[in-house]
């Protein structure tokens, strides 16, 4: 994670819990890895948090500054950066996007606001996003359980410290949850507003099973 900027406009945080920015695409193909963060961040007494949960009607840019604004730190996965096959393909910008609000966001707003960059890749990082040389982005080969290991090296300070092994039960019984979820919702996705919520509230009761610390 980068250092706290020396200069910028002090602001007064106004966090509610634990609550955390997680940056990820919404489909079907990462729904394996959007249940490893969300059961590693749950591990930790995190609470995840995203974009598709807010339904107010508000313009979609100020839904995410704000969301952004309102967590003590931020999850961004830039491992999506092949061309989407559906016409016109193109790339996805929306999650380098949403970092370069974080960053910002940090700069000039809240310089105690942390985030964390993952990727899949190694090196690849300095090609997409050279303006980030000299940040390590978080490697996890588009693997589940190398997003829980990435995650522990990540929030090797914070107060909880579960194991890989205690995050990979959490995530056990969260893919259960999950079938379970999409069929009372009678959907096929997780990224719904209220499938996702859902979900974070399953994993937050789960955690607490299986982590000491967060009982």
């Amino acid at each position: 994670m980068p250092k706290t900027p020396k200069t910028g406009t002090k602001h007064k945080a106004s966090y509610v819990s634990d609550k955390v920015f997680l940056n990820i695409p919404y489909d079907d193909e990462f729904e394996p890895l959007c249940l490893a963060y969300i059961a590693g961040l749950s591990g930790f007494g995190l609470i995840p948090q995203a974009v598709l949960q807010i339904t107010e009607s508000k313009r979609r840019l100020d839904r995410i500054f704000s969301l952004i604004g309102d967590c003590k730190v931020s999850f961004h996965d830039l491992s999506r950066v092949k061309l989407d096959p559906t016409p016109p393909r193109t790339p996805r910008f929306n999650m380098p996007f949403e970092l370069g609000l974080a960053v910002a966001w940090q700069r000039i707003g809240d310089p105690s606001h942390g985030w964390y960059v993952f990727e899949a890749q190694e090196h690849r990082l300095q090609k997409s996003l050279s303006d980030l040389n000299g940040t390590d982005p978080f490697i996890h080969h588009c693997q589940p359980l190398e997003v829980l290991q990435q995650l522990t090296n990540a929030l090797i300070r914070t107060r909880h410290r579960p194991t890989v092994i205690e995050l990979e039960a959490i995530l056990g019984d969260l893919k259960k949850m999950a079938v379970k979820i999409k069929r009372e919702l009678r959907t096929k996705s997780l990224f719904g507003s209220c499938a996702f919520e859902d979900l974070v509230l399953a994993a937050q009761r789960i955690a607490h099973t299986h982590v000491t610390s967060l009982r």
